[in-house]
Order: C-alpha cells, then structure tokens, then sequence
C-alpha cells in the first residue's frame, strides 16, 4: 500500500492543505519536486557526516518535542497526547532540526517505501541515523519502529535505515488471522524497558498489517513481543532510543503512561503494579454516534429506530440524546475501545463545508486517546461554484482533524457493484484511492443490508442461508440486501458479495449494520454477521440490535466478529460500557479493561 503525499507540517501553512504530487504541496520540493520518481529500493550509504548538537537553549528544549511529521495520516492525536503532558512541539523542517532536537518523536504512518523515498530526498536519513547511533532520545511508532530494520517486503524488497538487523514482512493470514491486526493485543515485556513500566498486563493498540521478528541477531534491541498468529517484535530499547510497534497515543491511559515515561525519563514516578490481565487479542466495545444538525441547526447526537431518527410527536422533532463532544469524552473514560461518528445530517452537498463535524473530531481527539472513526458523505462531489473535489480530498480532511479511520458506505456499494460487473479495478473510486494513500487499516466499509426471505436458494442470484427464525410465510432462507442513503434504497447486490469485493477493492475492516434489527435491542443478526465474518479475512465489526449485555456476548460466541458496537443503549444509558465488559469477562471472552 501506497502511503499519501509527504509534507512536513508548518504551523504557518494553512488549515487546508490537500493531497497532491505537485510542489506545492510538499515544503522541500520548491528545490526538489521530482523526488518521488526515485527507486524505492536505492542503495542507500550513509557517509554519518552529521554532528549532533545540543540545543541552544536548554530552558526552552527542557519542555520542547521536536516532531517529524510528513503529513500522512492521523498525527493530531500525537501531537494532543505530547500537548497534554505539557510539552510544546517544534516541527522538522530540515535535517538540521533533528540533529538539535533534545527529544525526538517520530511517528510513521503509511508505506515503508514512499518514507524511505522521502527521508532520503531530504537527508533526512542521515540525519537521523546520526542522531539514533549518538543514543539521542528517540521515540519512534508503528512505522517509525519499522524503518529502523534492514528492509521490508511492502511493495518491496525496501531498503531500510538499516540500524537493526531484520526484515519487516506481511502478516500470514492464511493461518486463519485476520490482516490488519487491528484491536487491542498483549505485550510480552522482555527486558526493563523503562518506558513500559506501566503496561503490566493492560493491552495497547495495534493496527498494521506488516511486522518485525525476533531473532538472535536483533535480540538485544528487542525489549517485548506480541502473539498475533506468530511472535512478532512489540518495541525495542537501546539506550535512549525506543521505538514502539503499536501506537501509544491510541492506548489510553496506559498510552500517556508510555509517553509520560519518555518525556520525563529522569523524574521519579514510581513504578505502578502491573494491573489487568492481557493475554491475547481482545474483543472490541465500540461506541457509535450518529451526528445530525436537529432543526434549529445544532449538532446533536441521534438514535434511529430502523433507521428513523424523528421522535414520534406531533413535531417529529429530531432525536437528542446529547452533545457529540461531551458524549465521546464519557465514552472515553467508561472504556470504550474505539468511538465512531457517523455524519448524517444534509451537509452530503458540501462535505469540506461542514465545519461543525470538523470542529468535533479535532475537540475530541485532544481528550480521547482512543481510535476515532468518521463516516457520511465521503465521496466525490463538486460544489456550487463548479468546484471538483475527491472523495480522497474529503478523507484527508477528516484525517487531519482528527479520525483514525474513514466509513465508507454507499459509494462503497456502487464501487463493489461495477467492479463485479467489470471485473476491472479502476483505482478511481473512493475507496481505492483513500486505502491506496492511507492504507487499508484506515478504511472501514459500512453495509447496510436488509434480509429477504426466499422459498428456495436458487430464486436468487446472490448467497443464502439457512436462517436461525423462518420468515413470515414460512420461508427458511433468505439473502441480504445491500441498501443505499440510510436504508431507504434496495441495490441489486447481496452483502456476502458486497463484502467480498470491498475487501478485493482495499477495505481494511467492515461495519456490518441490519436494517431490520436496527433499534430493536433484541440483539444482532447473528446468522447475518456469521455469513460476512466467515466470508472474509479482514476484521468484521457487529452493528445493530444490541441490548443487553448477553448479547454482546452471543455475538462473539456464535460469529467470528472482532467487535461489537452499539448506540441507543449506551446513550439512554440502559447498559453501561463497563456493565458489558464485567459480563464478557465473567463469559470468559478476552477484553480491554
């Protein structure tokens, strides 16, 4: 997978800055715009020229983290977890400003290749190897950690910085893993790590789909491990240098914790018995927020009963059950493992316009350090002045406001249908494109079927199943019908292949929603979610009907979901979050708390 565009961020730039190959976009390309024509698996030497200096002021450096940060995905929730421990940031515009950094932060997001294509362009390479080997402060994450190896097989073979002997190679799915390892996993610590004194057994998040191994010749950098299929390098420490594999600004508390200990090396915390008990993979609770403007134009959190969202008064008034911000930050503290937004007010004819939505991410993501998700309206459109935007323009918004994944639903769905059609993969469409520069963990597909009832399996082209309750007429099978504009347009396409060709087409997660169970706290479609999660190897989130905490529990029991996410019963507050973890640990079911 492609990583997006690179730029080094600047404060003085303008909130706006879209994804392009032209030199604009990029601050170093006014002298170099052809850098992305390079080879992505040049010989790379290092002459290690670079001196490293102190910085000039050592009062100012003492609460100043100097960030590299190229502009490619979510960093707003780094750059709020680094303001919330109370230090400034200074961004790297030159190799220079790495070499006097007091404390250097790195977090990589994107493909190994277009980093490496960068950091050599802009000696940024050097600079860093210099700074890494004089055992600087350095804390690198997700892909920050993986190109401190050799190499890596991601569109490759990739030359790395080559500081640690390895090869960054894909996950094996076909040992019946899911790939991305999206979720929140354990860490096996393997030697004082300093900045992991806290993590005792609480899980961190992860989401990637490339790894580093442990081997004889890299075992003294490495300081623990995750199980994911196979043991695979978490973090390592040398010195000062540390780099992790999951991402700590995602992780909570115990993410903070991480950071804290970085920031602060010196300061006397003490060390915090291990609590929790990780071991594995843990099932996901997430939170859901449909988003709408009510009729006096406030953003208002909703909740639909089969998708209506009116009251049932005279006024047909819009459902309020609170305030978006306010509700994902209690969320947050209850524990909730990820939040989602799903934008479904009438903004769709102008979705870089809907400054509120944007205004909420970027809210929530400076208290919430957990992963947020945005969907509704993300695709291509053109505004009133004639004005073309893509739907790649539209998700790069979201992403610099603050969402850690994007929701695609029914461009997603005219996508699946021309591609079964064709059988071509344009790389046009939306969800092409964002997974292409974003990468397909970033991109969740939403489908939205509704069950039909059949006599017999062969009266319909699409996959069906037996079902758990027959049908009004006595029918024992059904298919399920994808639908379009929240529910109210039936397409000719079933979810078992809608869900099969978004995966095709670079989807790195599913949403499956019910249009039939939706509201209805009866539970999920379980025979629904048992189709699509036995159908694809990406993660498949369970969506609609819960209402009770058995039900969370009936869902991982009989399907292979990775998560479970509900709405009204968490914003009635009929089922706290916690109520629902307490229960999946007494069933025995692995989760987060």
């Amino acid at each position: 997978m492609e990583s997006p565009p690179f730029h080094f961020y600047s404060a003085s730039r303008p909130t706006v800055f879209l994804p392009s190959y032209s030199s604009s976009s990029f601050l170093f390309l006014h002298k170099n715009p052809s850098f992305i024509k390079s080879s992505r698996s040049t010989n790379v030497s290092y002459s290690r020229s670079f001196s490293v200096r102190a910085s000039s002021s050592s009062s100012t450096s003492d609460s100043v983290v100097t960030l590299l940060d190229y502009g490619a995905g979510n960093v707003r929730s780094v750059r709020n977890a680094i303001k919330h421990l109370g230090f400034d940031i200074k961004d790297v515009q030159t190799p220079e400003d790495i070499l006097n950094a007091s404390r250097l932060i790195f977090p990589g997001v994107g493909a190994f290749g277009n980093a490496m294509d960068v950091l050599n362009k802009t000696g940024m390479a050097e600079a860093l190897c210099a700074y890494i080997e004089k055992d600087r402060p350095f804390l690198g994450i997700c892909l920050g950690l993986q190109l401190l190896f050799e190499s890596s097989e991601e569109n490759g073979p990739v030359k790395g910085l080559g500081l640690i002997p390895g090869t960054v190679g894909r996950f094996d799915s076909s040992n019946g893993f899911r790939v991305p390892h999206i979720g929140w996993n354990a860490l096996h610590i393997t030697k004082d790590s300093g900045i992991l004194d806290d993590v005792g057994k609480r899980h961190v998040y992860f989401v990637h789909s490339y790894r580093a191994m442990p081997s004889d010749n890299n075992k003294e950098w490495v300081s623990s491990t995750c199980n994911y299929g196979d043991t695979f390098i978490a973090s390592i420490r040398r010195g000062n240098v540390h780099a992790v594999q999951f991402h700590p600004e995602k992780s909570g508390d115990v993410g903070l914790s991480i950071l804290r200990r970085f920031l602060y090396p010196k300061s006397q915390m003490t060390k915090k018995p291990g609590e929790g008990k990780a071991s594995k993979l843990a099932q996901r609770v997430i939170a859901c927020l449909d988003v709408r403007a009510n009729d006096k134009g406030d953003l208002v959190v909703t909740k639909g009963d089969q998708y209506d969202v009116r009251e049932n008064t005279n006024e047909k008034e819009v459902r309020n059950l609170g305030k978006p911000v306010e509700l994902a930050s209690q969320y947050y503290l209850d524990g909730a493992d990820e939040v989602s937004f799903l934008n479904i007010t009438g903004f769709r004819d102008f979705p870089l316009g809907d400054l509120p939505m944007l205004q909420v991410l970027k809210y929530t993501s400076e208290n919430v350090f957990v992963p947020l998700t945005v969907g509704g309206g993300i695709r291509d459109f053109t505004d009133a002045n004639g004005r073309h935007y893509t739907s790649l323009e539209v998700a790069s918004e979201y992403f610099r406001s603050g969402a850690d994944k994007i929701s695609i639903g029914s461009d997603a769905v005219y996508a699946a249908e021309e591609y079964l059609r064709t059988g071509v993969k344009t790389g046009k469409t939306s969800l092409e494109q964002i997974s292409r520069v974003y990468g397909n963990q970033a991109v969740v597909v939403s489908i939205d079927p509704r069950r039909v009832y059949v006599k017999n399996p062969t009266d319909v082209q699409f996959k069906t199943i037996r079902v758990s309750n027959r049908g009004p007429n006595g029918e024992e099978y059904a298919w399920y019908q994808c639908t379009v504009n929240g529910g109210r347009e039936g397409r000719p396409i079933g979810a078992y292949e809608l869900a099969k060709a978004v995966e095709e087409l670079g989807a790195g997660e599913i949403l499956l929603n019910s249009v039939n169970v939706s509201g209805q706290g009866k539970g999920f479609d379980i025979d629904l979610v048992k189709l699509i999660s036995d159908a694809v190897s990406i993660p498949v989130i369970a969506s609609s009907g819960a209402g009770a905490a058995e039900h969370f529990s009936e869902v991982f029991a009989k399907t292979n979901a990775s998560a479970a996410l509900a709405a009204g019963i968490f914003h009635r507050k009929e089922v706290p979050i916690q109520t629902v973890k307490e229960h999946l640990l007494k069933e025995g079911i692995e989760v987060r708390i």
